[in-house]
């Protein structure tokens, strides 16, 4: 089986799903149910009214961005911190596809099914929740992943692709 990849840097935290589906499936949907903070729902609101119409968009994120910085401080100085599980296992990503991943390491049991989080090195960071399924020892299925996930994915992916490329252009002129 031929898998294209694209060489990345991303840590990964996951445990086997085994007996434990049920858990891992509330903490999937919860992290997707954080991911609409209530300035992203008043956002989606005023563009779905039109109100942003006449709006910088630029600026428009940038405003977004800082209210989320105030509320990310705030957070922290409350001590509040998201509630996630604790997984057995840690790994670093070294590479991407559309549907797979491969790690730095030969940690993984074939054919056994994974449930992991990732924190996307994009702006703004977040934790993306997925399920997995190991192909071989390193190289890894998403079996499992959000919408809004899987399209930051993909972005994220053909972002880094390019990058790589022109690296090569540049080092070969």
């Amino acid at each position: 089986m031929s898998v294209r990849l694209v060489k990345v840097s991303i840590g990964l935290v996951f445990s086997e799903v085994g007996s434990s589906m049920e858990t891992f499936l509330k903490e999937f949907h919860k992290i997707d149910e954080g991911s609409e903070d209530p300035i992203s729902n008043w956002l989606k609101t005023a563009r779905a009214k039109g109100d942003t119409q006449d709006t910088d968009p630029v600026l428009l994120n940038l405003m977004v961005e800082l209210h989320r910085k105030v509320d990310s401080i705030e957070k922290f100085l409350r001590n509040e911190e998201p509630e996630r599980l604790s997984l057995a296992s840690k790994a670093e990503i070294e590479s991407v596809g559309f549907e797979h991943f491969k790690l730095s390491e030969d940690v993984l049991q074939v054919g056994v099914e994974y449930y992991g989080r990732v924190t996307m090195p994009i702006h703004p960071k977040r934790d993306l929740a997925l399920f997995f399924t190991a192909i071989d020892n390193s190289l890894a299925k998403i079996t499992k992943i959000h919408k809004r996930d899987e399209n930051e994915w993909g972005i994220y992916l053909t972002a880094r692709d390019r990058a790589l490329i022109r690296e090569a252009k540049e080092s070969k002129e």
